[in-house]
């Protein structure tokens, strides 16, 4: 089945997702997201305190149980002992931090460390405890790093490509209850039973966001890995086209993601590119990559 899909919402209602938003504020197309570094607390950690730590191996990690009451760092809890894990293949990645207990490696937190940016988009610097860094929202119930590379924050970019649905006559369709034009949305559906999602990825060191925006949308749902160089040349000359305008950052900070631990996180860089007319979406040769069905 065809997994690299184009997904309809009603322009003024919640997005569903892994992103954590405030109430609404005027934000172009996305009426009902805060841009740059607004996020909520309301339902904070309910992903990253899921009972069972995903991982494609089958196998099972089973994070200790945090209340609500005990999620924030604030709150004394003496009996707090997570289980400690981090994947096997992360501690052999090339792209992946060192152990702590290597004398080479020596962070430096909430800096730009050489090419590896360890600031955190939120506006406080996260704290540290023993050497680590703690995620700022609070426990999770697991410690290490579980399948993330970087100690503290993991940066992603997320491109969010837009254009309004539209009857076979070329017309705006309206919800018939609401009134609300019906907005759409490209998204593909993880492989890892993660869901439906959007597809971006994470930030190399180095790299600008514009570019990791413009990569991973063509790896996920174009499937750039796996084309032909002509298709590839093709499709990019498309993209670059369409997102040559920059596009709106709509989102910048914390995400409530299932891999998060108490030591690393993932934050994110959402940025919408809208396609008013429909002509530059309909264009692409949307197909899942690897990391979709």
């Amino acid at each position: 089945m065809f997994r690299s899909a184009i997904v309809s919402l009603l322009a003024g209602s919640l997005l569903k997702g892994q992103f954590l938003i405030r109430p609404p504020l005027q934000s172009g197309i996305f009426p009902f997201l805060r841009p740059n570094n607004q996020v909520c607390s309301i339902g904070m950690h309910l992903k990253a305190r899921g009972q069972i730590y995903p991982l494609r191996s089958g196998d099972q990690v089973k994070r200790i149980p945090v209340p609500d009451d005990k999620v924030s760092w604030s709150e004394t809890w003496p009996e707090y002992s997570p289980v400690e894990f981090t994947a096997p293949f992360v501690l052999t990645a090339s792209w992946a931090d060192s152990v702590f207990d290597e004398p080479e490696f020596k962070p430096q937190w909430n800096s730009l460390d050489g090419k590896v940016d360890r600031r955190s988009h939120e506006s406080a610097e996260y704290a540290i405890e023993d050497g680590r860094p703690l995620n700022p929202y609070g426990r999770t119930g697991l410690k290490g790093r579980g399948v993330l590379g970087r100690w503290g924050p993991n940066h992603a970019a997320d491109p969010i490509v837009t254009r309004w649905k539209r009857t076979a006559e070329g017309d705006i369709c309206t919800n018939p209850d609401s009134g609300l034009q019906i907005l759409e949305f490209v998204c593909i559906e993880r492989n890892d039973g993660g869901g439906w999602a959007i597809p971006g990825g994470m930030v190399d060191p180095g790299e600008k966001v514009s570019v990791t925006l413009k990569r991973e949308f063509m790896e996920e749902a174009m499937d750039s890995t796996t084309a032909t160089g002509e298709e590839n040349e093709k499709n990019s000359n498309i993209v670059d086209e369409f997102f040559s305008g920059g596009g709106e950052e709509i989102y910048k900070g914390y995400v409530d993601d299932p891999r998060n631990t108490d030591n690393a996180w993932m934050e994110t860089v959402a940025v919408n590119f809208h396609d008013e007319t429909g002509d530059h979406v309909g264009k692409l040769a949307l197909k899942a990559g690897d990391d979709a069905k």
